[in-house]
């Protein structure tokens, strides 16, 4: 198959246009995002006291209206976790 001058001339524009897109596209990142976060929030288990504040701090943030999606991200956890506390 052989392509007229034309149709090269275009061909090479496309090729040009979809090199000049992928060197401005952002680098992709590496691993999983949780909930959404662009960084991965590193697992933490609480335990006595610390978990006993960390329930009534949730439960002022729910009074004060703040819905649990928002939680759930501010927090790295799960809206179920946050549901079963």
């Amino acid at each position: 198959m052989s392509l007229s001058a034309p149709d090269l001339v275009k061909l090479r524009r496309i090729i040009s246009l979809a090199e000049r897109m992928i060197a401005a596209s952002p680098k992709p990142k590496r691993g999983r995002p949780a909930n959404g976060q662009t960084k991965i929030a590193k697992r933490l288990r609480r335990s006595g006291k610390e978990l006993v504040q960390f329930r009534k701090m949730l439960k002022a943030e729910r009074r004060r209206g703040v819905s649990v999606a928002d939680m759930a991200r501010k927090h790295a956890i799960s809206t179920a976790y946050i549901y079963t506390l």
